[in-house]
């Protein structure tokens, strides 16, 4: 006799699930719990990127843009750079070439750190319109080119040459 299983007022047969079917609801269920997460932390943790310009827009437009964590891709203005005495601290400004905006970065320095690179700093704006930065990245050459004439001569270069 056909098992029946009691649906409302009517007994309806009951058809055992195939393990390949079990299979494939279970994995569907995985696939679309982990898409989920991962678009939803994606969200959480996704920072804005901006331009100074863009950066001064955004502040004009909605002035609580200050409590937001975003990162700005400039350059250093040539002679901005201002070290603390402790060697932690340095002041400077970055520019896109239209607008200039002052930075603070309590922190180590990146080597490439120098004026005119290119760098991207993270952080929030401040009420007082400087740039709190808490990361501070610094674009390396992409490409390295041999030393100039003048450094050939140097006890150094002729020791590193001897070496190679």
């Amino acid at each position: 006799m056909a098992r029946t299983k009691r649906v409302g007022f009517r007994h309806l047969p009951e058809v055992p699930m195939k393990p390949r079917t079990k299979f494939l609801i279970g994995g569907g269920l995985v696939l679309g719990v982990a898409g989920y997460l991962m678009a939803s932390s994606i969200s959480e943790t996704g920072v804005y990127y901006l331009t100074p310009t863009e950066l001064a827009a955004k502040m004009q437009a909605d002035p609580t843009f200050t409590n937001a964590g975003v990162k700005v891709g400039a350059r250093v203005v040539a002679g901005s750079i201002r070290r603390d005495p402790g060697g932690k601290e340095y002041a400077f400004q970055v520019t896109d070439g239209s607008k200039i905006v002052p930075v603070i970065y309590r922190g180590i320095a990146p080597d490439t750190f120098t004026d005119s690179v290119d760098v991207v700093v993270g952080g929030r704006m401040g009420t007082d319109g400087t740039f709190q930065a808490t990361e501070l990245l610094a674009k390396c050459a992409s490409r390295y080119e041999n030393a100039p004439e003048k450094y050939k001569e140097t006890p150094g270069y002729k020791a590193g040459a001897r070496r190679a």
